[in-house]
């Protein structure tokens, strides 16, 4: 009998030291229950995509993967790793890509560029470094307990109902036709045209990073595949997965801000505060009175949030921070408004419009990414530290 409850309470100690925090827990249990509401909703495809969203949270979370960081790193300090770890991602994910849009009919993010896309492109760039984030670095910054990236997904959604508000206004002014290189010159030399290019940008990337310090930076190495941190090199294999696994379960680019607007428009719509037109040109009743499990684009942002909830548990850095300062509080709002208007007018964020636009073929990719490289520096340098004047230092 007391070998018995020695066995018995040794046991317990073993499963206390080695269970996951309960947080985790938490998180995956979640993932799994969205999973499958909406597969009862939409089939197991949709079950799919949540697990996809769910990896993708783990993956951002652990190795730090964001386009805000890498831009403002490389306008502000010359280090390029950021914009070269983007580019190989968009490299992976076109090689499967390109054939399934080419060959066997999957479905392209290709829009027009026009005024409108410019415009909410550069203002997106802009919201970017207000905010501290994207479009997928606030999913998995929220996902990570950051209460501050919570008020920016607030204004994020709010921004982006006020957008498509406005969107008939921007759509009106002058914009081009739709341009597609696969279309145009066929799936493999267009991804050939575009490996040239993310190549070449690479290259003198790294060569400016060169000039400025002399080499290039030791980027961090990969801890810990369950508990973090992971390389950014990895980080750029594994959303490459998850952008190539949205395909093919999807039949279309991995996309995020489109949720955003529809989960604002469902809050006005069922708390009667706006049944206006312009909120039903953009979704019907239907669509509207719908479950929110039958959009695809909102189960993977669900499973971003709680993948990198997860991720953030096991690393031990689950610990929301409730005190903010004031300028935390008002660049999260306006860094979010930015993000949210700029999406709709530039049809989505670096995730939808940049990485899903360039894996698409589709030309309106690189004017977004040059319009909102452009929005991006601008705030990135204002907002650098100022040296100190030689008064003050004195």
């Amino acid at each position: 009998m007391l070998f018995a409850k020695v066995q018995y309470f040794g046991f317990l100690r073993f499963m206390r030291g080695n269970m996951p925090p309960l947080p985790t827990l938490a998180a995956f249990a979640g993932i799994l229950l969205i999973a499958s509401f909406a597969a009862e909703q939409r089939g197991f495809s949709y079950f799919g995509a949540t697990l996809i969203g769910g990896f993708a949270g783990f993956a951002l979370y652990h190795a730090a993967f964001g386009f805000t960081a890498g831009w403002r790193r490389l306008v502000t300090e010359g280090r390029s790793f950021g914009v070269r770890a983007q580019f190989l991602l968009i490299g992976l994910t076109a090689v499967v890509s390109y054939p399934m849009i080419g060959w066997f009919g999957a479905s392209g993010f290709v829009q027009p560029i026009g005024v409108g896309m410019f415009v909410g492109a550069f203002l997106f760039g802009m919201g970017m470094q207000f905010g501290g984030g994207c479009g997928s670095g606030t999913l998995f910054v929220v996902g990570g307990g950051s209460t501050r990236m919570v008020i920016t997904l607030t204004f994020f959604i709010i921004g982006s109902v006020v957008g498509v508000a406005h969107l008939p206004w921007w759509n009106a002014l002058p914009r081009m036709q739709r341009i597609s290189t696969i279309e145009a010159f066929g799936p493999i030399p267009a991804l050939i045209l575009l490996l040239f290019i993310i190549g070449a940008l690479s290259w003198f990337a790294a060569r400016w990073e060169r000039r400025v310090h002399g080499s290039l930076e030791e980027t961090r190495k990969t801890t810990s595949l369950i508990k973090g941190p992971w390389s950014p090199w990895l980080g750029a294999v594994a959303l490459a997965l998850v952008g190539i696994a949205t395909f093919l379960v999807l039949n279309r680019p991995w996309g995020i801000t489109q949720a955003f607007g529809l989960w604002g428009a469902k809050i006005l719509y069922f708390s009667g505060v706006s049944t206006e037109s312009w909120l039903l040109e953009r979704w019907n009743e239907r669509t509207l009175e719908r479950s929110i499990f039958t959009s695809s684009t909102s189960i993977m942002n669900f499973g971003i949030i709680l993948g990198a909830m997860a991720a953030a548990s096991l690393a031990g850095k689950f610990a929301p921070v409730w005190k903010l300062s004031f300028t935390e509080v008002w660049t999260a709002i306006l860094g979010g408004f930015l993000m949210g208007y700029g999406a709709r007018l530039g049809y989505g964020c670096n995730i939808g419009a940049y990485l899903g636009g360039l894996v698409s073929g589709s030309l309106h990719g690189w004017a977004w990414a040059i319009a909102a490289f452009a929005g991006s520096t601008i705030v990135a340098r204002a907002r650098m530290p100022r040296p100190p004047t030689k008064l003050a230092a004195a």
